[in-house]
């Protein structure tokens, strides 16, 4: 068959295939169809070529491997239903193995219109499996896809980074340093005109407009930045996952198949998929640190208390910070100097110090790499000091974190039994059974710690992992994704605990399913040495690369 002589349901082809072998083809490719819209999915692991060089991309990521494709298409949830509107095939190889290009048009039934190109092969192999599935793929000589790239209709927004956007959203209100600069907004901070949903649909249905902006969202569009949408949040910001039951998982392309991080999930995406330069979060207990490191972005938790808090809903007001995420430690430095107080940048002694303790939670490759990489510093020796009992600073900072949660949106939530996720509710639902007494003596070994850490530290600078693994997959479980959240904010939590401000440097790579995956080097200051903090991560980060 020619160019000119494409068969019924066939656009055009290019190639000569014989007819039975085009027939059986075409079989496999409808039935793929077929299986995608029934959300067949042991039939679509037999359609996709087995082996570690199977290929799947999409615009948010290329998965390598079979075991990898199958693992995200079982969290996926099928397809929308479609229609096939064009069948284009194109003769790659014609013996054996025999490989044929095929692109397809779609049309979903909502709208707009999608492509997809898949390389179907036919081999001995596929042949084999095809008999011991009972007829799972047609029988006889069969076909499978060894790579394929799907462009699905592109939404106007995606709902698992933002609540609302623009272009922009609302506009800089004056020329200065962030002049072209976009900002993602968490749904935190009130932006005029727009209401506050805390990551809470039902919240979000009875909060009224917002008549000001929040502070810190007046002072990036003072210095020129526009911002172009208000991006999710993990509910009431309760959560460092990214993961929400009502908006859904927020996509990280540093690490296809992995979660993002949270609670500054939206904008931390947004970043990094290049669709805001800067994202406005808030970092109570490593919601800032722990998305940039999952993510492989800059960001920053600022002193406590540093930037101004008005116009931001609280989750724990004895720890909650405002801060940035970014792709560049340029532009973290702009949108810092932009917001902090005029004058604010004490300077800083560039000496470090490290805790064997506290980085004892963390996955044994994030310790070889976080003990690589400070073993080539050369700013001095990096001493290894004693924090204390950092299990009893844990334990005070979730006592005093979840009684200050439970007073801020305490009311509220009795009101609305079951509306949160069920991870979410928990947290709350302890910090309703904190006694003023538990929280007294919690405080009291705050109190205590803080003193201790500035002893200790003297002035110097802190360094760790930003978090305590690399991005958890998908398909972890709760208790995973429960087991890495409690070894993270006993790290975090130092910050926390002491009100110091936190730099999230991308500069650690860990082994990870189908290459590496980025985690934050974090280094920890003394309080008011935001700038000078971010300079010297810098600094770090020039001397790493050079």
């Amino acid at each position: 068959m020619g160019r000119h002589s494409a068969p019924l349901g066939v656009t055009s082809i290019d190639g000569e295939l014989d007819e039975n072998v085009l027939l059986e083809l075409l079989d496999a490719f409808h039935g793929y169809e077929a299986a995608l819209m029934s959300n067949d999915l042991e039939a679509l692991d037999l359609y996709f070529a087995p082996g570690p060089s199977t290929l799947r991309g999409d615009p948010s990521a290329l998965l390598v491997g079979h075991d990898r494709i199958s693992a995200f298409r079982g969290l996926r949830g099928g397809v929308p239903p479609r229609t096939i509107t064009e069948v284009h095939l194109r003769v790659v190889a014609g013996s054996s193995p025999l490989a044929v290009l095929v692109v397809s048009v779609s049309v979903p039934a909502k709208g707009g219109s999608g492509l997809q190109t898949q390389l179907w092969t036919r081999t001995a192999d596929a042949e084999e499996r095809a008999a011991d599935t009972a007829g799972a793929i047609a029988a006889g000589p069969a076909w499978v896809i060894s790579a394929a790239h799907v462009h699905g209709a592109t939404p106007a927004v995606d709902g698992r980074v933002w609540r609302v956007a623009g272009a922009p959203l609302v506009p800089a209100a004056a020329s200065g340093p962030l002049d072209g600069a976009t900002v993602a907004v968490k749904d935190l901070f009130a932006v005029a005109g727009f209401a506050i949903g805390g990551g809470v649909p039902q919240y979000l249905a009875e909060a009224p407009l917002e008549t000001v902006d929040a502070d810190a969202v007046a002072a990036l569009r003072r210095a020129g930045a526009t911002v172009v949408g208000i991006a999710q949040t993990d509910e009431f910001a309760y959560s460092i996952a990214g993961r929400n039951v009502h908006s859904g998982t927020t996509p990280n392309p540093a690490v296809p198949g992995a979660i993002g991080g949270g609670s500054s999930s939206g904008p931390a995406s947004a970043v990094a998929l290049g669709q805001a330069t800067i994202g406005l979060g808030t970092d109570t207990g490593g919601s800032i640190r722990v998305p940039a490191s999952y993510q492989g972005l800059w960001g920053i938790r600022t002193t406590h208390g540093a930037v101004s808090a008005e116009g931001l809903l609280p989750l724990a007001p004895s720890f909650d910070t405002v801060g940035w995420l970014t792709r560049t430690p340029e532009m973290l430095r702009a949108a810092a100097a932009a917001t902090l107080p005029s004058g604010a940048g004490a300077a800083l002694d560039a000496r470090f110090v490290v805790s064997h303790d506290l980085v004892a939670s963390c996955a044994p490759e994030v310790q070889e790499a976080f003990d690589e990489l400070t073993d080539e510093l050369v700013f001095g020796l990096v001493e290894d000091v004693d924090l204390g009992d950092l299990d009893e600073v844990f334990a005070a900072f979730r006592t005093v974190q979840g009684a200050e949660a439970w007073r801020v949106h305490g009311e509220w939530i009795t009101a609305h039994p079951g509306v949160l996720g069920p991870d979410i509710a928990e947290r709350f639902e302890l910090g309703s059974r904190i006694t003023p007494d538990a929280e007294a003596a919690a405080r009291q070994v705050l109190a205590a710690a803080r003193d201790r850490f500035d002893e200790v530290l003297a002035g110097r600078v802190l360094l760790l992992p930003s978090a305590s693994s690399a991005a958890p997959q998908l398909t972890a479980s709760a208790d995973e994704i429960a087991t890495v959240r409690a070894a993270t904010l006993r790290m975090t939590s130092v910050a926390g605990a002491g009100g110091f401000p936190a730099v999230s440097a991308p500069l650690l790579r860990v082994p990870a399913p189908g290459g590496t995956a980025p985690v934050g080097l974090c280094l920890v200051g003394p309080r008011g040495s935001d700038l000078a903090l971010i300079d010297l991560a810098t600094t770090v980060a020039a001397q790493i690369t050079a």
